[in-house]
């Protein structure tokens, strides 16, 4: 169970010999019970600053790009970031293509028959005589691939006519048709197409009467965006090397990113080439903030295994307040004892951030 911010506070004021709070006057505190409460507060951020190469509140997010935006922001809560991890993937850009509950996000298009869900496998579109469509946003003159897979549950070969336009069974940037020839295992199908439009239609048409066509995935991303690591550059690289070119704000210019820069504000970082599309999103690794805890009931973000380390921290500031220097010493002592063998568990699962270039604030460390 997480560690409230009563029961940290109760526990430190426990091991001062002073008086403990209840949930009913935590909120009108006075004196050492208040000061022992800033300290909480005071002794996570320690631990946070004096432990970079523990994970706590590791986590990941994703960004997705905009055509001619080269500068994006950090999460309001990041506290370190990991430049190691910048990792460039395109974009998924069928919406519900795997079709595990519904149909969802796809227009039938009248017909003999009918399309619906089936529950078959892990769940498909079914084609009666029928079509379904969805439309998708793309970049002009832009190359994607489109990959599916499809059962021909009746066994008699009936072909999946595949239509990508400018509408809804639109054939402008593809025409072509696949046939089931495995009847068991099912036909994957794989092509290309140019996109002639900011919007495309990605119709899947069964044609044959009283049979059915079951669509078991469709996937459509940027054929020439290859998942891929982002090459890390100083600002001071970026400066000499690409800032005239990608401030020119051309769009001959635009291509797909290789560099990520870290920008002098340390709140928001570059990419270089500026994105020349919307299809594909940076993913990397942060460390969060601490979130102050306020109420009695609010739970520490960390492992319970920290909350000895937090109230040998805040011993130590209490005794400092006290102007008592020997018994803080022995805290501090405690504090780092403890932080020492933590270091070292944590280091032998190797969890923590491999990149030394971490950011939060000029110095790179939060300070109180």
């Amino acid at each position: 169970m997480a560690t409230t911010y009563l029961e940290l506070s109760n526990r430190t004021l426990r091991e001062l010999n002073e008086v403990e709070l209840t949930s009913a006057n935590f909120s009108s505190s006075r004196g050492i019970q208040t000061a022992v409460k800033d300290f909480i507060n005071k002794s996570v951020h320690d631990i946070y600053n004096e432990s970079v190469e523990i994970p706590l509140l590791h986590t990941s997010t994703t960004q997705a790009t905009f055509t001619g935006d080269g500068e994006y922001t950090f999460p309001t809560d990041m506290r370190r970031v990991d430049f190691e991890s910048f990792f460039l993937k395109p974009n998924e850009l069928i919406t519900n293509g795997e079709f595990t509950s519904n149909i969802n996000s796809w227009t039938t298009v009248a017909g003999a028959g009918s399309a619906a869900y089936t529950s078959t496998g892990n769940g498909r579109l079914r084609l009666n005589d029928y079509a379904a469509y969805q439309s998708i946003s793309t970049t002009v003159n832009k190359i994607y691939k489109l990959q599916l897979k499809f059962y021909d549950t009746e066994s008699v070969g009936q072909a999946l006519k595949i239509q990508v336009g400018t509408a809804a069974e639109g054939t402008q940037n593809l025409n072509t048709t696949a046939t089931v020839t495995d009847f068991g295992a099912g036909k994957v199908f794989e092509t290309t197409f140019t996109a002639t439009a900011q919007t495309t239609f990605i119709t899947l048409n069964n044609t044959t009467t009283s049979t059915n066509l079951d669509i078991d995935y469709i996937r459509v991303s940027r054929d020439d965006v290859v998942p891929r690591k982002l090459q890390y550059i100083s600002y001071d690289d970026w400066l000499q090397r690409f800032k005239k070119v990608d401030s020119d704000n051309n769009e001959g210019s635009y291509a797909v990113p290789v560099y990520v820069y870290r920008k002098p504000n340390y709140s928001s970082y570059g990419l270089s080439p500026i994105p020349d599309a919307d299809d594909y999103s940076i993913e990397y690794d942060y460390y969060q903030t601490h979130t102050e805890l306020s109420a009695h009931g609010d739970t520490l973000s960390l492992p319970d295994r920290f909350r000895p380390l937090i109230v040998d921290r805040a011993k130590y500031y209490t005794y400092m307040l006290r102007s008592d220097p020997q018994h803080a010493t022995l805290a501090d002592r405690d504090f780092q004892r403890k932080l020492k063998l933590l270091r070292v568990d944590y280091a032998s699962r190797q969890e923590y951030m491999k990149d030394s270039r971490i950011t939060a604030g000029y110095s790179g460390i939060i300070t109180n």
